[in-house]
């Protein structure tokens, strides 16, 4: 009984914070011609609503991962964060127009050291987060899968 009850929790959860993405996806949309880099700001615009769309969809098949308890809460934060810190690296660009690791900022413009960093600690972390919690929603599928067929 616990297990459904943490499920559904979860589903409410994801689906909340892929709708909260969302809407910040949509405001960025509002403000991104204003950015100091405004195609970086349309870059944001569109991450927020597609990784907000990502997070409402592993709302929507959450329940049906066969995982243990640990593993599906490691993939929910590892999701989460991936996605939000997705959205904030490249309104940070935008906004301070850095990101020497984004190709779409032309060359020679570059923000802060310190900005520099966070980005790039953001864009590497994010990707690892990404991977690993896709290959952990995969295992869960899998494990569902045989377990179902």
């Amino acid at each position: 009984m616990e297990k459904a009850i943490n499920l559904k929790s979860v589903f409410y959860q994801l689906i909340f914070a892929g709708l909260v993405l969302l809407f910040l996806g949509l405001l960025t949309g509002v403000f991104a011609s204003a950015f100091a880099n405004p195609r970086m700001g349309l870059s944001s615009h569109i991450e927020g609503i597609l990784n907000g769309l990502f997070l409402i969809a592993m709302g929507l098949i959450w329940h049906k991962l066969e995982l243990k308890p640990r593993w599906l809460s490691i993939g929910f934060w590892l999701l989460i964060y991936g996605s939000y810190a997705n959205w904030l690296a490249t309104l940070l660009s935008g906004v301070f127009n850095a990101g020497k690791m984004f190709t779409i900022v032309p060359t020679g413009l570059n923000g802060s050291m310190f900005i520099e960093g966070v980005i790039s600690f953001l864009l590497i972390s994010l990707s690892l987060a990404m991977l690993l919690g896709v290959m952990i929603v995969m295992s869960g599928a899998y494990n569902g899968m045989k377990t179902k067929a």
